[in-house]
C-alpha cells in the first residue's frame, strides 16, 4: 500500500469527522458484566457529579497530545518529534475511578470505552490501574480550558456541550520521553506500554490518535476479559484489498479513489 493511499485514508478520516453532527455527551454509564454476560452492577453519573465527587485530572492550562502517523524515517518515532495531535488544555476523570464505582477491575478483566455510535476501545487491567508514567492515566475529559494549538480539529472551549468533542478519552502521558517537554502519548509509548493487539495500525503506520475517542457515553468492565470483536470497524482496513492497483489494473490515482471509497463505506457503517 503506497504513501499516497495512506495519506488519502487519514485525510478522509479527518474530513468525515467534520461532516458528522453529534451531540457532546454529558453523562456516562459505567457497567460491570460477569463472564457469562450477566450485568452485575451499573451506575450513571454526569460530568458535574464527577467534578464534585472524584479526583480531577488536568488543570485546564496544560495541553495533552496524541501522535499521528509518521511517514518519513522511523515510523515509531521514539523521540516524539512530529505530527502531534493537540487535544487541548483538558480536564477530566480517571477511568480507573469510574470503574471503581461498580466494583472496579481485577487482573484479567477488560474495560471497554464506548462512544454513542458504537466505536469502542479495549484496555487491560495494567493500563487502567497500573499505567507506566510514559503512558499515564486514561482520562475521560469533560472540560477544555484552551483550544488546540495551530491547525487541527475544532473542539470548542468550556464544558460539554461547548466542549464539542466531549466527553473524550485522552491519555495523560508525562513529558519524560518528549524532546519538546510536551505531554505526548506517542507511538513508541504505545509500543512499549500496550500489548500488540491494542496497537493502532501496527502493521501499517502506527498512530495513537485513534485512542482519543470522542462522545464517550459508556464504560463497560468485562470480568475475565472481553470476548467479542475488539476495536471499531472504522479502524479496520479489512474491507480494502492489500494491493488494489495490481489486482484491478487501476492507476495509482484510481487506486487512491477506491481506497477512499472503501474507507467511506466503513465510516458509514460506523455511523449506523
Amino acid at each position: 500500500m503506497n504513501k499516497m493511499l495512506l495519506a488519502a485514508i487519514f485525510i478522509l478520516q479527518i474530513f468525515a469527522a467534520t461532516l458528522v453532527l453529534a451531540d457532546p455527551t454529558t453523562e456516562i454509564k459505567v457497567a460491570r458484566y460477569a463472564e457469562n454476560g450477566i450485568l452485575l452492577d451499573q451506575k450513571t453519573v454526569t460530568y458535574r457529579w464527577m467534578e464534585n465527587n472524584l479526583p480531577i485530572y488536568g488543570d485546564g492550562k496544560t495541553h495533552y497530545y496524541h501522535q499521528g502517523p509518521v511517514f518519513e524515517g522511523d515510523k515509531w518515532d521514539p523521540d516524539e518529534t512530529t505530527n502531534f495531535k493537540d487535544k487541548g488544555a483538558v480536564k477530566g476523570t480517571n477511568v480507573k475511578d469510574l470503574c471503581d464505582l461498580v466494583g472496579g477491575m481485577s487482573p484479567g478483566d477488560t474495560v471497554m470505552i464506548r462512544s454513542f455510535d458504537g466505536y469502542h476501545l479495549e484496555f487491560g487491567y495494567d493500563n487502567v490501574y497500573r499505567p507506566r508514567s510514559r503512558q499515564g492515566p486514561l482520562v475521560l475529559c469533560w472540560y477544555c480550558g484552551e483550544g488546540i494549538e495551530g491547525f487541527g480539529e475544532h473542539q470548542g472551549v468550556g464544558y460539554s456541550p461547548d466542549y464539542s468533542v466531549g466527553m473524550r478519552l485522552v491519555i495523560f502521558a508525562d513529558n519524560s520521553t518528549n524532546l519538546e517537554d510536551k505531554h505526548v502519548f506517542g507511538n513508541w509509548d504505545m509500543h512499549e506500554c500496550l500489548p500488540e493487539k491494542c496497537h493502532h495500525f501496527y502493521d501499517l503506520y502506527p498512530s495513537t490518535n485513534g485512542f482519543s475517542a470522542k462522545w464517550v457515553d459508556e464504560i463497560r468492565i468485562y470480568n475475565r476479559g472481553f470476548s467479542g470483536q475488539e476495536g471499531a470497524p472504522v479502524k479496520s482496513l479489512s474491507v480494502m484489498e492489500p494491493d488494489t492497483e495490481t489486482e484491478t489494473g487501476l492507476g495509482s490515482g484510481a487506486a487512491v479513489f477506491v481506497g477512499v471509497l472503501s474507507l467511506a463505506a466503513c465510516w458509514r457503517n460506523r455511523r449506523r
